[in-house]
């Protein structure tokens, strides 16, 4: 933290720091305000209740006179102070006579201090511990420059002189407390420094704090307006090659062109798969699916359509099978994004298997709740890796065995997806024996 004990701020943050402790600093005048006149008035009510303890005190005719000066004066202050803040609220610009309001206040919490026990008992040295009482509350509650304090602190050295005049001291006891004034006052400019070098750095850190938040969210926004349009010119060469394959694949080819014209096929829907997960990554799509687009849906026939559909891009291949032990069951998915969930823990559960090797895809009923589940019985995830697997741009992600890419923010997407559908989702793995990823679904009633 950087002091500021004879400085100012840099211009950079001067003149909005001037309006913000000033706002600071009428709130603190309305509150000590409201409060000092409560005590106050419980003094008066006091005064009604136990009148012969009270009146019978010393200096009495001094201590009521004060009290009710304290009640007439203290509203005033309340009000404008009241007033001043409604005004900054709205205009958002201190003034002079803002800067000035709070001033006089501190000068008169500090003379109430002093006057309620210096003036009332005629001692100097009765009148240091309020005395020191108000310097604190002063230092604490109220923000000002540097060159303010010094004023404030001539004011009370003049004030606190007078009264001892007044007091007919001798000069010795004027020696006395002027010192141990000194070292009170002493004491008010450092905490009250040191106040505003902590506020001041608290409003510098906030402010930069906004500053790069606001320069994120333009980043952000420029991300996304260039990945979509990446998105959206990658999108139709690679439907265009997925189109020619398709085409080809009608006419009478051989077993090693139709093999290049599944691998092509495959490389496209990689592609595509990798482009909306980049997508929904930079857009949050998935942070929080609206109900409107979650429907009652047969899971079976869900999941069935989802293997069925990985057996036709496997070419026929019976490595991805469906073992339900539930007959009948409803679950409220959206039919764009759930499949998604699906498609890349298969993917991935083939991406780190052997080309023999079996997917299984397991149904089950626990309660009120479907549980879906994905096992493989490939390479297993690394022990170290399995806390931040679900971590977007964790580098998690890990290159498949034959060689195929990862972004390494699939599985936070799918995480993303089952939380949006009321899910969880968790895994279990080991190395070398493969892995299971659970999914929980409330049941749709």
């Amino acid at each position: 933290m950087e002091t500021h004990f004879f400085a100012k701020l840099a211009p950079k943050y001067r003149e909005p720091y001037r309006n913000y402790y000033t706002y600071q600093n009428l709130q603190s005048v309305r509150t000590a305000s409201f409060i000092f006149l409560s005590l106050n008035v419980i003094i008066r009510i006091l005064y009604h209740l136990f009148p012969e303890s009270l009146t019978k005190a010393q200096n009495f005719p001094e201590f009521n006179f004060i009290n009710w000066l304290f009640i007439g004066i203290t509203p005033f202050f309340y009000l404008f102070a009241h007033l001043l803040v409604s005004e900054m609220r709205k205009t958002k610009r201190s003034t002079s006579f803002m800067e000035l309001f709070v001033f006089v206040f501190a000068i008169y919490i500090v003379l109430c201090g002093m006057y309620s026990s210096f003036i009332s008992t005629s001692d100097p040295s009765n009148s240091l511990t309020l005395y020191l009482i108000a310097l604190s509350v002063v230092s604490m509650l109220f923000t000002f420059e540097y060159y303010e304090t010094i004023v404030l602190l001539i004011g009370i050295e003049l004030l606190f002189t007078i009264m001892c005049y007044h007091a007919q001291v001798s000069p010795t006891e004027m020696v006395y407390n002027q010192m141990i004034s000194a070292i009170l006052l002493a004491g008010f400019y450092l905490t009250s420094r040191y106040f505003f070098s902590y506020k001041a750095s608290y409003y510098g850190q906030i402010v930069e704090i906004r500053e790069q938040k606001t320069q994120i969210e333009k980043a952000n926004a420029f991300k996304n307006q260039v990945l979509g349009t990446v998105a959206h010119d990658l999108r139709n060469p690679i439907a265009a090659v997925e189109s020619l394959t398709m085409m080809m694949a009608l006419d009478d080819i051989d077993e090693d062109t139709e093999d290049n014209l599944n691998m092509m096929r495959e490389s496209c829907i990689k592609a595509r798969t990798i482009i909306d997960d980049l997508l929904d990554a930079a857009r949050n799509e998935n942070a929080g699916l609206s109900t409107e687009k979650l429907q009652r849906t047969d899971i079976n026939k869900c999941l069935q359509d989802i293997v069925s559909t990985w057996k036709i891009q496997q070419g026929g291949k019976e490595n991805v099978l469906l073992i339900s032990n539930v007959k009948s069951a409803l679950a409220m998915l959206n039919h764009e994004k759930f499949p998604r969930v699906m498609d890349n823990l298969i993917s991935n559960a083939l991406k780190f298997s052997k080309a023999s090797d079996k997917v299984e895809v397991y149904l089950n009923r626990d309660k009120r709740n479907l549980v879906i589940q994905v096992k493989d019985y490939g390479t297993g995830i690394p022990k170290d890796m399995l806390p931040k697997i679900f971590e977007r741009f964790s580098g998690a992600g890990r290159t498949g065995l034959r060689g195929e890419q990862s972004t390494g923010i699939g599985l936070s997407i799918v995480r993303d997806i089952v939380n949006s559908h009321n899910g969880t989702i968790t895994v279990q793995s080991k190395e070398g024996e493969g892995s299971i990823f659970t999914i929980t679904l409330p049941e749709a009633q």
